[in-house]
């Protein structure tokens, strides 16, 4: 049996679910001028730290082991919740254009064999979500950063259907990245606690999208409390007890909990003119046959027991918006979510449309608009689009923020922070020059 998403995507570590990012000393790392895609990708990762980075009032370039200021004047992006309070964007319902799975070694498979099937559960679940802890669990190694490295395999073996007419793209689309990358950004106008650091590079007109883990994010992780283990492991057992592997099974709690396990669905979509290719996790999906991806999608999620009304729109006012962000971009249509007691018992089912969160909310006093969320998203690409003008694979504009400040960044080349492996630059050059050919 399986997991789903990391936690913060699950949304069961904390009350926003968001990862702990935060920014130190700009970077002053020394690199030699070699090109990044001959130097070892380990001993990259290595010289990399990020508690040498924050955020700036400017950009700034810097290469090799003699950084320099560009002469280019300020730019900055707002995250202030009046400014994107207009009229909800363009978003084109996204279409389901393949999937992939990771099995129990982490290992790509480009087919839908992790795909699980959502089972209703009986009105009092009474689910004991400590069960197999101690001995059933198979945690995923956290502190290895796949990076884009899954969806980039993906697009590699369906590229076929994925290139451009336009003979200088490899692509037909502005950004390619995860789910998760977008969530960050939608709720970013409403966080109040962590930053983040994203990568950016442009490659054939394409901007991909990586995160970058702070030293804020790293000593959260390596330090986590026993109890932050153990309700982290509550979100994945959930999942155990609600799905099962084929379509006409039940679900068996009494198997392996495997992080390292998992399904994930790959889009298309349109906002207002940025065209996206994004991967996301799904934890199941509903068991019939004539619903097609993603409208058949089903997020499964725990939270607490709401038991007093401060409680209710905590409730309304973090948990959803974390919820309604992950569900809404890629177009799931629903969110089942197990309410536990403090014991971690789950003592009630309840399912929420993501079409009707709005409703939810809407008289919440000082709650979140869906519409912030997403005019920021599309002023944030509209944002990407302008600095990152440099198309080398060797150049990362690392965008970084913090809560109450802009939204900045800075120029690297040849870095540590280069996520763009060989293997798929060749692959994709090689595929151009082919595309070329008469």
């Amino acid at each position: 049996m399986r997991r789903r998403k990391k936690a913060s995507e699950r949304g069961e570590c904390d009350e926003d679910g968001m990862d702990h990012h935060r920014s130190r000393r700009p970077f002053s790392g020394s690199h030699h001028r070699q090109s990044v895609y001959t130097r070892d990708r380990n001993d990259r990762k290595g010289r990399c730290d990020n508690s040498l980075l924050r955020p700036r009032n400017h950009h700034q370039w810097q290469s090799g082991s003699t950084p320099e200021q560009n002469p280019l004047t300020s730019q900055t992006l707002s995250t202030r919740k009046e400014l994107y309070e207009r009229d909800f964007p363009l978003y084109k319902q996204p279409v389901e254009v393949g999937c992939f799975s990771l099995d129990a070694q982490r290992r790509f498979f480009n087919d839908g064999r992790q795909m699980r099937y959502y089972v209703e559960p009986d009105k009092n679940p009474n689910f004991d979500l400590r069960d197999g802890y101690e001995d059933r669990y198979v945690k995923r190694d956290e502190s290895v950063k796949e990076k884009l490295d899954h969806i980039l395999r993906w697009i590699l073996a369906n590229r076929l259907k994925l290139k451009s007419k336009a003979s200088s793209h490899a692509l037909d689309f502005d950004f390619v990245t995860w789910r998760g990358h977008l969530t960050k950004l939608l709720t970013t106008p409403y966080e109040t606690r962590d930053g983040w650091l994203l990568a950016v590079t442009k490659f054939k007109d394409t901007l991909y999208i990586s995160e970058v883990e702070t030293e804020a994010a790293r000593r959260d992780r390596e330090n986590r409390p026993e109890w932050n283990h153990k309700m982290m492991y509550w979100g994945y057992k959930f999942e155990q007890y609600m799905c099962a592997d084929n379509a006409h099974g039940l679900p068996d709690s009494s198997g392996v909990v495997n992080t390292n396990e998992a399904f994930c669905t790959v889009v298309q979509t349109r906002l207002t003119d940025h065209k996206l290719l994004f991967s996301g996790e799904v934890d199941c999906r509903d068991k019939d046959p004539s619903v097609p991806p993603p409208a058949c999608y089903v997020e499964l999620k725990t939270s607490a027991e709401i038991c007093t009304p401060k409680q209710r729109s905590n409730f309304h006012r973090f948990k959803l918006l974390k919820w309604w962000a992950q569900s809404f971009l890629p177009g799931v249509p629903r969110v089942v979510a197990g309410f536990r007691d403090r014991d971690g018992t789950v003592v009630s089912v309840d399912t929420f449309p993501i079409a009707k969160v709005s409703q939810l909310i809407k008289n919440e006093p000082n709650c979140w608009k869906p519409t912030v969320c997403m005019n920021f998203t599309c002023d944030f690409l509209s944002f990407l689009k302008r600095i990152a003008t440099e198309d080398n694979p060797s150049v990362v504009y690392l965008v970084s923020w913090e809560p109450l400040k802009d939204v900045t960044y800075s120029v690297h080349r040849d870095s540590c922070f280069s996520f763009l492996p060989l293997w798929y630059v060749e692959a994709m050059g090689s595929c151009q020059d082919s595309h070329h050919q008469p």
